[in-house]
Protein backbone atom coordinates (compact mmCIF):
# COMPACT_ATOMS: atom_id res chain seq x y z
CA UNK A 1 0.00 0.00 0.00
CA UNK A 2 1.25 3.47 -1.25
CA UNK A 3 -0.21 6.96 -0.18
CA UNK A 4 -0.61 9.83 -3.02
CA UNK A 5 -1.51 13.21 -1.66
CA UNK A 6 -2.64 15.46 -4.47
CA UNK A 7 -3.15 12.00 -6.72
CA UNK A 8 -6.10 13.96 -8.57
CA UNK A 9 -4.28 16.94 -9.93
CA UNK A 10 -2.01 16.62 -13.10
CA UNK A 11 0.84 14.77 -12.67
CA UNK A 12 -0.21 13.14 -9.49
CA UNK A 13 -2.74 11.53 -11.46
CA UNK A 14 -1.46 10.41 -14.14
CA UNK A 15 1.07 8.61 -11.74
CA UNK A 16 -1.70 6.97 -10.06
CA UNK A 17 -3.12 5.66 -13.31
CA UNK A 18 0.39 4.55 -14.27
CA UNK A 19 1.48 2.95 -10.85
CA UNK A 20 -1.86 0.56 -11.23
CA UNK A 21 -1.34 -0.34 -14.94
CA UNK A 22 1.70 -1.86 -13.84
CA UNK A 23 1.41 -2.97 -9.82
CA UNK A 24 -0.69 -4.65 -7.91
CA UNK A 25 0.25 -2.23 -4.99
CA UNK A 26 -2.72 -0.79 -3.79
CA UNK A 27 -2.94 3.43 -3.68
CA UNK A 28 -5.09 5.54 -1.26
CA UNK A 29 -5.22 8.60 -3.51
CA UNK A 30 -5.57 11.81 -0.71
CA UNK A 31 -6.52 15.07 -2.64
CA UNK A 32 -8.26 18.03 -1.86
CA UNK A 33 -10.13 18.79 -5.23
CA UNK A 34 -9.00 22.49 -5.55
CA UNK A 35 -9.72 24.05 -9.59
CA UNK A 36 -7.03 21.15 -10.53
CA UNK A 37 -8.12 18.37 -9.01
CA UNK A 38 -10.04 16.41 -11.58
CA UNK A 39 -11.81 13.32 -10.42
CA UNK A 40 -12.87 12.86 -13.80
CA UNK A 41 -9.07 11.86 -14.31
CA UNK A 42 -9.44 8.60 -12.41
CA UNK A 43 -12.53 7.79 -14.07
CA UNK A 44 -11.14 4.49 -15.72
CA UNK A 45 -10.23 3.59 -11.84
CA UNK A 46 -13.65 3.93 -10.49
CA UNK A 47 -14.37 0.24 -10.02
CA UNK A 48 -10.86 -0.65 -9.12
CA UNK A 49 -10.95 -1.76 -5.54
CA UNK A 50 -6.81 -1.00 -5.61
CA UNK A 51 -7.90 2.81 -5.84
CA UNK A 52 -9.02 4.55 -2.91
CA UNK A 53 -9.96 8.22 -3.16
CA UNK A 54 -10.00 9.78 0.40
CA UNK A 55 -11.23 14.03 -0.71
CA UNK A 56 -9.26 16.00 2.19
CA UNK A 57 -6.16 18.57 2.40
CA UNK A 58 -2.66 17.80 3.48
CA UNK A 59 -2.64 20.20 6.20
CA UNK A 60 -5.73 18.41 8.27
CA UNK A 61 -3.73 16.17 10.46
CA UNK A 62 -6.30 14.40 12.04
CA UNK A 63 -7.56 13.26 8.54
CA UNK A 64 -4.13 12.74 7.74
CA UNK A 65 -3.02 10.33 10.95
CA UNK A 66 -6.25 8.55 10.50
CA UNK A 67 -5.29 7.78 6.65
CA UNK A 68 -1.90 6.61 7.74
CA UNK A 69 -3.02 4.69 11.03
CA UNK A 70 -5.95 2.51 9.18
CA UNK A 71 -3.70 1.99 5.84
CA UNK A 72 -0.18 1.65 7.07
CA UNK A 73 1.30 2.58 3.80
CA UNK A 74 5.12 1.90 3.15
CA UNK A 75 5.47 4.52 1.56
CA UNK A 76 3.84 8.08 0.96
CA UNK A 77 4.37 10.73 -2.09
CA UNK A 78 3.50 13.62 -1.70
CA UNK A 79 2.26 15.54 -5.42
CA UNK A 80 -0.06 17.79 -3.09
CA UNK A 81 0.68 21.46 -4.03
CA UNK A 82 -0.30 24.58 -5.55
CA UNK A 83 1.51 24.73 -8.79
CA UNK A 84 0.51 27.32 -10.83
CA UNK A 85 2.81 30.98 -11.18
CA UNK A 86 0.05 33.28 -12.29
CA UNK A 87 -2.20 32.44 -9.80
CA UNK A 88 0.44 32.76 -6.87
CA UNK A 89 1.02 36.26 -8.35
CA UNK A 90 -2.53 37.39 -8.01
CA UNK A 91 -3.42 35.12 -4.55
CA UNK A 92 0.24 33.90 -2.75
CA UNK A 93 -1.50 33.28 0.29
CA UNK A 94 -3.14 29.82 -0.76
CA UNK A 95 0.32 28.99 -1.96
CA UNK A 96 2.21 29.60 1.24
CA UNK A 97 -1.16 27.98 2.68
CA UNK A 98 -0.91 24.67 0.81
CA UNK A 99 3.02 24.29 0.08
CA UNK A 100 4.44 25.70 3.25
CA UNK A 101 2.30 25.32 6.12
CA UNK A 102 0.38 22.02 4.09
CA UNK A 103 3.92 20.39 3.75
CA UNK A 104 4.88 21.19 7.60
CA UNK A 105 1.63 19.41 8.83
CA UNK A 106 2.06 16.40 6.56
CA UNK A 107 5.86 16.11 7.93
CA UNK A 108 4.82 16.18 11.37
CA UNK A 109 1.89 13.42 10.92
CA UNK A 110 4.23 11.16 8.78
CA UNK A 111 6.85 11.41 11.70
CA UNK A 112 4.62 10.21 13.96
CA UNK A 113 3.19 7.47 11.85
CA UNK A 114 6.71 6.22 10.67
CA UNK A 115 8.31 6.68 14.88
CA UNK A 116 5.68 4.13 15.48
CA UNK A 117 6.54 1.41 13.01
CA UNK A 118 8.14 -1.58 13.94
CA UNK A 119 11.98 -1.58 13.46
CA UNK A 120 11.54 -3.36 9.93
CA UNK A 121 8.81 -1.61 8.42
CA UNK A 122 10.11 1.89 9.78
CA UNK A 123 13.74 1.25 7.83
CA UNK A 124 11.78 0.14 4.80
CA UNK A 125 9.28 3.44 5.08
CA UNK A 126 10.11 6.32 2.55
CA UNK A 127 8.34 9.81 1.56
CA UNK A 128 9.05 10.95 -1.81
CA UNK A 129 8.48 15.16 -2.24
CA UNK A 130 7.41 16.24 -5.69
CA UNK A 131 9.31 19.76 -6.13
CA UNK A 132 10.45 22.13 -9.40
CA UNK A 133 13.14 23.25 -11.27
CA UNK A 134 11.66 26.43 -10.44
CA UNK A 135 13.24 26.93 -7.08
CA UNK A 136 16.54 27.51 -8.54
CA UNK A 137 15.89 30.44 -9.98
CA UNK A 138 16.42 31.80 -13.00
CA UNK A 139 19.42 31.23 -15.93
CA UNK A 140 20.85 33.08 -18.49
CA UNK A 141 21.36 31.68 -21.74
CA UNK A 142 24.59 30.68 -21.39
CA UNK A 143 24.68 29.59 -18.23
CA UNK A 144 25.14 25.62 -17.08
CA UNK A 145 21.65 24.07 -16.30
CA UNK A 146 20.63 23.33 -13.08
CA UNK A 147 21.93 20.83 -11.41
CA UNK A 148 21.42 19.49 -7.29
CA UNK A 149 24.12 21.60 -6.27
CA UNK A 150 22.59 24.95 -7.52
CA UNK A 151 21.67 27.23 -4.48
CA UNK A 152 17.69 28.04 -4.07
CA UNK A 153 17.04 31.52 -5.99
CA UNK A 154 13.06 31.29 -5.94
CA UNK A 155 11.87 34.59 -7.93
CA UNK A 156 7.82 33.97 -7.86
CA UNK A 157 5.50 33.20 -4.65
CA UNK A 158 4.79 30.03 -6.52
CA UNK A 159 8.68 28.85 -6.12
CA UNK A 160 9.17 30.51 -3.21
CA UNK A 161 6.71 28.51 -1.81
CA UNK A 162 8.22 25.20 -3.37
CA UNK A 163 11.41 26.37 -1.83
CA UNK A 164 10.49 26.15 1.49
CA UNK A 165 8.82 23.31 1.53
CA UNK A 166 11.62 21.34 -0.18
CA UNK A 167 13.66 23.05 3.19
CA UNK A 168 11.23 21.84 5.59
CA UNK A 169 12.14 18.34 4.04
CA UNK A 170 15.22 18.38 4.22
CA UNK A 171 15.14 19.71 8.22
CA UNK A 172 13.26 16.79 9.02
CA UNK A 173 15.52 14.72 7.72
CA UNK A 174 18.63 15.90 9.04
CA UNK A 175 16.67 16.51 12.34
CA UNK A 176 14.62 13.68 12.80
CA UNK A 177 16.24 10.91 10.84
CA UNK A 178 12.79 11.11 8.28
CA UNK A 179 13.65 8.93 5.70
CA UNK A 180 12.73 11.36 2.74
CA UNK A 181 14.04 11.63 -1.22
CA UNK A 182 13.24 14.42 -3.05
CA UNK A 183 12.56 15.26 -7.10
CA UNK A 184 13.14 19.01 -8.78
CA UNK A 185 11.14 18.36 -12.18
CA UNK A 186 11.39 20.26 -15.23
CA UNK A 187 7.58 21.50 -17.33
CA UNK A 188 5.92 18.89 -17.36
CA UNK A 189 3.49 17.65 -20.12
CA UNK A 190 0.86 15.29 -21.77
CA UNK A 191 -2.49 14.24 -20.79
CA UNK A 192 -4.70 15.30 -18.70
CA UNK A 193 -3.16 18.63 -18.11
CA UNK A 194 -5.18 21.61 -16.85
CA UNK A 195 -6.41 24.07 -19.92
CA UNK A 196 -4.44 27.09 -17.75
CA UNK A 197 -0.87 25.85 -18.87
CA UNK A 198 0.82 26.96 -22.09
CA UNK A 199 0.51 23.16 -24.12
CA UNK A 200 -3.18 23.00 -23.37
CA UNK A 201 -4.24 25.75 -23.62
CA UNK A 202 -3.04 26.80 -27.01
CA UNK A 203 -4.50 23.49 -28.15
CA UNK A 204 -7.98 24.08 -26.65
CA UNK A 205 -7.89 28.05 -27.92
CA UNK A 206 -6.43 27.43 -31.43
CA UNK A 207 -9.44 24.86 -31.75
CA UNK A 208 -12.23 27.34 -30.67
CA UNK A 209 -10.77 30.05 -32.75
CA UNK A 210 -9.41 32.28 -30.01
CA UNK A 211 -6.28 34.21 -29.69
CA UNK A 212 -3.31 32.10 -28.27
CA UNK A 213 -1.68 34.29 -25.91
CA UNK A 214 2.12 34.31 -25.80
CA UNK A 215 3.75 35.82 -22.48
CA UNK A 216 6.52 39.50 -24.13
CA UNK A 217 8.54 38.09 -26.66
CA UNK A 218 7.97 34.43 -25.94
CA UNK A 219 11.75 33.88 -25.72
CA UNK A 220 10.86 32.29 -22.10
CA UNK A 221 13.19 29.12 -22.67
CA UNK A 222 11.88 25.60 -20.32
CA UNK A 223 13.02 22.07 -20.64
CA UNK A 224 10.24 20.13 -21.42
CA UNK A 225 9.58 16.69 -19.21
CA UNK A 226 6.56 14.15 -20.74
CA UNK A 227 4.46 13.47 -18.04
CA UNK A 228 4.82 9.64 -17.86
CA UNK A 229 8.73 10.06 -18.06
CA UNK A 230 8.51 12.07 -15.13
CA UNK A 231 6.44 9.46 -13.36
CA UNK A 232 8.60 6.88 -14.63
CA UNK A 233 11.73 8.56 -12.25
CA UNK A 234 9.70 9.38 -9.65
CA UNK A 235 9.23 5.09 -9.34
CA UNK A 236 12.78 4.39 -9.52
CA UNK A 237 13.55 7.52 -7.31
CA UNK A 238 11.33 5.48 -5.06
CA UNK A 239 12.90 2.23 -5.52
CA UNK A 240 16.58 2.83 -5.43
CA UNK A 241 16.86 6.75 -4.43
CA UNK A 242 19.51 7.81 -1.48
CA UNK A 243 17.97 8.58 1.55
CA UNK A 244 17.95 12.75 1.81
CA UNK A 245 19.13 13.02 -1.61
CA UNK A 246 17.89 15.32 -4.11
CA UNK A 247 17.22 14.29 -8.20
CA UNK A 248 16.63 16.46 -10.92
CA UNK A 249 14.55 15.24 -13.69
CA UNK A 250 14.26 16.68 -16.97
CA UNK A 251 13.43 15.80 -20.49
CA UNK A 252 16.59 16.99 -22.12
CA UNK A 253 14.14 19.83 -24.08
CA UNK A 254 14.92 23.09 -23.93
CA UNK A 255 13.17 25.39 -26.08
CA UNK A 256 11.60 28.69 -25.85
CA UNK A 257 7.36 29.46 -25.30
CA UNK A 258 6.87 30.45 -29.05
CA UNK A 259 8.50 27.47 -30.40
CA UNK A 260 6.40 25.28 -28.34
CA UNK A 261 3.30 27.10 -29.70
CA UNK A 262 4.60 27.15 -33.14
CA UNK A 263 5.16 23.11 -32.85
CA UNK A 264 1.22 22.93 -31.59
CA UNK A 265 0.12 24.81 -33.91
CA UNK A 266 2.23 23.11 -37.09
CA UNK A 267 0.57 19.77 -35.17
CA UNK A 268 -2.76 20.78 -35.47
CA UNK A 269 -2.86 22.12 -39.09
CA UNK A 270 -1.60 18.31 -39.77
CA UNK A 271 -4.12 16.58 -37.15
CA UNK A 272 -6.82 18.92 -37.40
CA UNK A 273 -6.80 21.88 -39.82
CA UNK A 274 -8.62 25.24 -40.02
CA UNK A 275 -12.05 25.48 -42.28
CA UNK A 276 -10.58 28.15 -43.51
CA UNK A 277 -7.30 25.88 -44.83
CA UNK A 278 -4.80 29.18 -42.72
CA UNK A 279 -2.90 28.18 -40.16
CA UNK A 280 -3.47 27.93 -36.56
CA UNK A 281 -0.45 30.73 -36.10
CA UNK A 282 -2.47 33.29 -37.04
CA UNK A 283 -4.00 33.22 -33.98
CA UNK A 284 -0.92 34.02 -32.19
CA UNK A 285 -1.02 36.81 -30.05
CA UNK A 286 1.58 38.50 -28.05
CA UNK A 287 0.54 39.93 -24.03
CA UNK A 288 1.89 42.03 -21.42
CA UNK A 289 4.91 39.94 -20.02
CA UNK A 290 4.10 38.55 -16.17
CA UNK A 291 6.16 40.11 -13.19
CA UNK A 292 9.19 38.61 -12.69
CA UNK A 293 9.10 35.73 -15.23
CA UNK A 294 12.23 33.39 -15.73
CA UNK A 295 13.74 33.99 -18.82
CA UNK A 296 15.36 30.27 -18.43
CA UNK A 297 14.95 27.06 -16.59
CA UNK A 298 17.14 23.87 -17.69
CA UNK A 299 17.75 20.60 -15.68
CA UNK A 300 20.90 18.50 -15.64
CA UNK A 301 19.11 15.29 -15.08
CA UNK A 302 21.80 13.17 -15.24
CA UNK A 303 22.73 12.65 -11.60
CA UNK A 304 19.58 10.44 -12.09
CA UNK A 305 20.82 8.66 -15.47
CA UNK A 306 24.19 7.79 -13.29
CA UNK A 307 23.10 6.57 -10.45
CA UNK A 308 19.72 5.16 -11.38
CA UNK A 309 19.99 4.49 -14.49
CA UNK A 310 17.14 6.70 -15.33
CA UNK A 311 16.51 8.06 -19.23
CA UNK A 312 13.04 9.28 -20.32
CA UNK A 313 11.61 7.64 -23.04
CA UNK A 314 10.38 10.23 -25.64
CA UNK A 315 11.81 12.86 -27.37
CA UNK A 316 9.67 16.04 -27.47
CA UNK A 317 8.84 15.46 -30.80
CA UNK A 318 7.42 11.78 -29.48
CA UNK A 319 5.52 13.46 -26.56
CA UNK A 320 4.09 16.57 -27.85
CA UNK A 321 2.36 14.40 -31.05
CA UNK A 322 1.02 12.36 -28.28
CA UNK A 323 -0.34 14.86 -26.63
CA UNK A 324 -2.13 16.95 -29.33
CA UNK A 325 -3.44 14.06 -30.23
CA UNK A 326 -4.79 12.65 -26.72
CA UNK A 327 -6.55 16.53 -26.72
CA UNK A 328 -8.05 15.87 -29.93
CA UNK A 329 -9.63 12.18 -28.88
CA UNK A 330 -10.81 13.86 -25.41
CA UNK A 331 -12.74 16.63 -26.35
CA UNK A 332 -14.89 15.83 -23.50
CA UNK A 333 -12.13 15.49 -20.47
CA UNK A 334 -11.59 18.79 -21.99
CA UNK A 335 -14.90 20.39 -22.38
CA UNK A 336 -15.79 18.88 -18.86
CA UNK A 337 -12.85 20.71 -16.86
CA UNK A 338 -13.59 23.75 -18.26
CA UNK A 339 -16.10 25.12 -15.41
CA UNK A 340 -16.63 28.30 -15.11
CA UNK A 341 -14.04 29.52 -12.74
CA UNK A 342 -11.31 28.69 -15.39
CA UNK A 343 -13.12 30.79 -17.63
CA UNK A 344 -12.80 33.57 -15.44
CA UNK A 345 -9.70 32.43 -14.68
CA UNK A 346 -8.62 32.95 -18.22
CA UNK A 347 -10.53 36.42 -18.74
CA UNK A 348 -8.80 37.70 -15.74
CA UNK A 349 -5.64 36.70 -16.69
CA UNK A 350 -5.26 37.50 -20.50
CA UNK A 351 -7.88 39.73 -21.75
CA UNK A 352 -6.64 42.34 -18.75
CA UNK A 353 -2.78 42.07 -20.17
Amino acid sequence: MILVTGGAGFIGANFVLDWLAQSDEAVVNLDKLTYAGNLETLASLENNPKHIFVQGDIGDSALVDRLLAEHRPRALLNFAAESHVDRSIHGPEDFVQTNVLGTFRLLESVRGYWSSLPEEQKTAFRLLHVSTDEVYGSLSSSDPAFTEENKYEPNSPYSASKAASDHLVRAWHHTYGLPVLTTNCSNNYGPFHFPEKLIPLMIVNALAGKPLPVYGDGMQVRDWLYVKDHCSAIRRVLEAGKLGETYNVGGWNEKPNIEIVHTVCALLDELRPRADGRSYKEQIAYVTDRPGHDRRYAIDARKLERELGWKPAETFDSGIRKTVEWYLDNAAWVHNVQSGAYRDWVKKQYEAA
